[in-house]
């Protein structure tokens, strides 16, 4: 068994590109945005959706030149990026995309596991079920709408705001903030989970509609199995070699 630990791979010998995706455009003019809110927007974004992924080394004059921008924001913003765990700094060599690991794959499927069937139970017990179920199809419809992997990073989003839909129903303040701090993780693994698996999206639609169906049904029992085995499907592309 590897002792190699997913979440420290091997920094990468980077290959000189003319921008961190290839062929980026430059940030518009009109954004008056400070340019460190920029930087980091423009990163985080690109990690969230896939377009940097796991193991991609991207140098600071990379990100500087897509925004035209110098490198001291562009610093500060990979700063800011490294505290919240999604990238690596090595001197004069870049920053790393830090991969997903396996132990983060589990913990987030636990959590919301855990967050999302106590949510139902909650609505299904006050009787209002049906109310949030209409609300959560209402999400599914616009999700319908979309084509992907052409519109991937907007179904992710949308497939986060289902979810929430529910947990943020249930009525409790402080687990809505504690399920609120799992976002960026959540779209981060639907997005690697869609472009893993081609069809993952399709499924997903299905198994949204079964979902609002069980709560409509108030069968929190069902609700909570299939639920498992909806998540656990997403989050466990991730960890398919």
């Amino acid at each position: 068994m590897s002792t190699s630990d997913p979440s420290h791979p091997p920094v990468p010998t980077r290959t000189p590109r003319t921008s961190a995706t290839g062929q980026e455009p430059t940030t518009p003019p009109t954004d008056r945005r400070p340019a460190g809110e920029r930087v980091y927007d423009w990163v985080k974004e690109r990690i969230l959706d896939g377009r940097l992924p796991g193991g991609e080394l991207l140098s600071e004059g990379d990100a500087a030149t897509a925004l035209n921008l110098s490198r001291t924001p562009v610093r500060e913003a990979f700063l800011r990026l490294e505290v919240e765990g999604l990238l690596r700094l090595y001197p004069k060599r870049g920053a790393l995309v830090v991969p997903v690991s396996p132990d983060e794959v589990g913990e987030v499927t636990e959590a919301r596991i855990l967050l999302e069937s106590h949510a139902a139970e909650r609505v299904i017990d006050r009787g209002d079920a049906a109310d949030v179920a209409a609300r959560m199809r209402t999400v599914l419809d616009r999700q319908r709408e979309l084509e992907v992997p052409a519109e991937k990073a907007r179904f992710s989003a949308l497939d986060r705001e289902f979810h929430a839909t529910l947990v943020d129903a249930a009525g409790n303040s402080l687990i809505s903030h504690f399920y609120s701090g799992l976002h960026d993780r959540q779209v981060r693994m639907a997005a690697s989970a869609l472009s893993r698996v081609p069809d993952r999206h399709r499924e997903i639609l299905t198994e949204h509609d079964t979902l609002c169906t069980l709560l409509e049904r108030g069968d929190a029992a069902g609700f909570r199995t299939t639920l498992t085995a909806h998540i656990s499907g997403t989050h466990g592309a991730l960890l398919d070699s």
